[in-house]
């Protein structure tokens, strides 16, 4: 962070990441591709910042793994890489892990 801003940065990434102290419940996980389509649906951030997929559509830019169709000679872990994780799946994990009570 450029404003070296230490308790609102070390705040919002804490929020970012749902590993901070939070008024929310423990079950409100960050998705980034949501935050993405919510907050900058025509992708000009990514566009900007990830040039290589400046040429997806508005939908498409922010999960190309999930795109219908990607631009002729686009190709997913080549110009791209393909997701690490499975969001939807490591959610679930994380809820299963976060309702489990010490022993």
């Amino acid at each position: 962070m450029l404003d070296f801003d230490l308790a609102a940065n070390n705040g919002g990434w804490q929020w970012a990441a749902s590993t901070g102290c939070d008024a929310q419940p423990y079950f409100r996980i960050f998705n980034p591709v949501t935050q993405s389509q919510k907050f900058d649906p025509e992708g000009k951030f990514i566009r900007r910042y990830v040039p290589e997929l400046s040429a997806l559509d508005n939908k498409s830019i922010h999960a190309p793994w999930m795109a219908r169709q990607l631009p002729l000679g686009f190709a997913l872990g080549r110009d791209y890489p393909q997701p690490i994780v499975d969001h939807a799946v490591q959610r679930e994990k994380a809820l299963a892990l976060f309702g489990k009570t010490p022993a």
